[in-house]
Formats: C-alpha cells, structure tokens, sequence
C-alpha cells in the first residue's frame, strides 16, 4: 500500500519552482508569456555581438523582427560555440548545458540541409531526432578578400601557392588550403584565431590575402578602402560543398512554433526585409533556393 505524504510532495513542488532548469516552450505558452528566448552566438559579428552592452547583428534584429510580429518581448540566449552544431542543439534547445540547465525556444544560424537533418549515428538512431530545422534564411558561402597591390588578380587557386593567405584556426578554409592540390598552398595558410584577425592581419601587410565566410568578409570589407581590398571571383576546386543554406531550429515537439516563425521568415524575404537587414551590415545576401 502506497502512504500519501505530504511533506515529500511539498518538497519536489518546491524543488521544481525554485529549478533553474529552462525548457523549450510551446508557440502558445510563449503567446502567453508574453516573450520569446532566442539563442544566438556570442562575438560573431556581423551576426551576432554587443557593443556597449546592446546587442547587434544580422541575428540580433532577425530575432528582434520576428519577436514584433509575434508581439512578444525578445529575450536573448547567446551561445558560446562548442565543438560542433550537434553540441550547440544541445546546450541551447533540448537539452541545456550542464553548468545551467537553460534552453532556448528558437535557435539561429543552424544548417538547413536535409541530408544533415536526417543523418543517423552508428547504430542507426537519428542524431538530430530532438530537433526540427526550419526556415532557410540565407546561402552562406567561402570568400577570399586579397590586397590589389600585392596580387593583380585571383582568377584562380594556383596563386596562393606564391602569397599568404590568413585563415582561422580549425576552419575548413585551413584544412582546404592545406590539403588541396596535393598541399602545394599548405605554406601559404597562415593561421588566425578568427577570420576578423585574418582580414586585420591583411590590413597590416602580413597577408596578401584572407579566405572565410562570404557575409562576414564583405562585412569586413565594407570598413576597408575598397579600391585597394577586393573581393576574389574564384572558385575552389576539391572543397566540396562550394554553398549552404541556414536556417533556424525548435525543438522536435514544438512544430507550431517552426511553422508560425517560418511564415515570418518566407514573409521577410519575399517583401526585402531579410535582404535590408544584410544591407544594414554591408553583408552579401543570397536568397536561399527554397523561396
């Protein structure tokens, strides 16, 4: 026979008010609520940072855009990256990182890839069963950035074996400039905490060149004296997936939530808000092939 006790009962209650544990929401509880919890990378610009203490970025007023419409306050989750997207769906949407607990109910700047999004482990599970990825809202790609007066032109790769290139450390641009043709350029990559530090190397003459994200390099660029750094025309032959899509991500029970943000989303690009945002950063924006 099981014994009712009270004071037991009293103490999980408790225990689960005073819980700092923060869980993913429902499109109506956070109607309700009155405010929204979006997760966004920490010191990325141009997609996501703080200046003075007000947050900035592509992101930030994507995030902001779409809490006016749903009416709700925004409220800010910002994400240190971790070793890779799986770890940061984790930590900031179904999950929450060990140390806090805390989850967002919308996550941004996620890879929207169907092939991605249904990928499966070794055992045959889905490793992103937890989440639901939505809402393409732009088509990132690789970019290089190069000095006019110390290269012509950049018509193809075969230059860099002759003239250093600035690339952040791990980054798919240092392991493509060290492997590719057969690691003729593998010299040539000089390694950079960020690609923001590769581009200022560039600024000061330590580099000829620099290679990352295209939106984060014309954002850089649009602070330069564009007659001098340019903007390279070049493919990249042997890397693979020459462009992506991003998107966003809620957690796998929360669809309405994906539909009613991804309605905002299609809304956004469709009458040039998205591409004002970008604008705003004097970021590159390509639409994403889904609109």
């Amino acid at each position: 026979m099981k014994i009712f006790n009270p004071t037991l009962l009293s103490l999980c209650l408790t225990s689960t008010l005073l819980s700092p544990i923060g869980n993913a929401r429902s499109y109506d509880d956070i109607i309700d609520s009155e405010f929204i919890t979006v997760a966004v990378y920490r010191d990325y610009p141009p997609f996501s940072y703080q200046e003075d203490g007000n947050p900035k970025g592509i992101d930030y007023d994507i995030a902001k855009h779409i809490a006016n419409e749903m009416q709700v306050e925004l409220r800010l989750q910002w994400m240190t990256a971790d070793e890779n997207v799986e770890d940061d769906l984790r930590n900031n949407l179904w999950k929450g990182h060990y140390l806090t607990r805390t989850v967002a109910d919308l996550m941004l700047r996620v890879p929207y890839d169907s092939a991605y999004s249904h990928s499966r482990d070794d055992i045959g599970e889905l490793v992103h069963e937890q989440v639901h990825m939505f809402a393409p809202y732009h088509t990132e790609s690789w970019q290089i950035i190069f000095d006019q007066k110390k290269i012509e032109s950049v018509s193809t790769m075969a230059v860099f074996q002759y003239h250093p290139v600035g690339v952040e450390v791990d980054s798919i641009p240092q392991f493509y400039l060290s492997a590719a043709f057969g690691g003729r350029m593998r010299d040539s990559a000089q390694h950079y905490v960020s690609t923001i530090e590769a581009v200022e190397a560039l600024q000061r003459g330590e580099v000829d060149a620099a290679m990352g994200l295209r939106s984060q390099i014309t954002y850089l660029q649009g602070g330069m004296d564009t007659t001098q750094f340019k903007l390279a025309e070049n493919a990249f032959p042997m890397l693979g997936q020459q462009q992506w899509e991003i998107g966003m991500a809620v957690k796998t029970n929360y669809r309405q939530l994906g539909y009613a943000v991804g309605d905002i989303v299609e809304a956004m690009i469709k009458q040039g808000d998205m591409q004002a945002i970008f604008a705003k950063y004097h970021s590159e924006y390509q639409e994403p092939t889904l609109y």
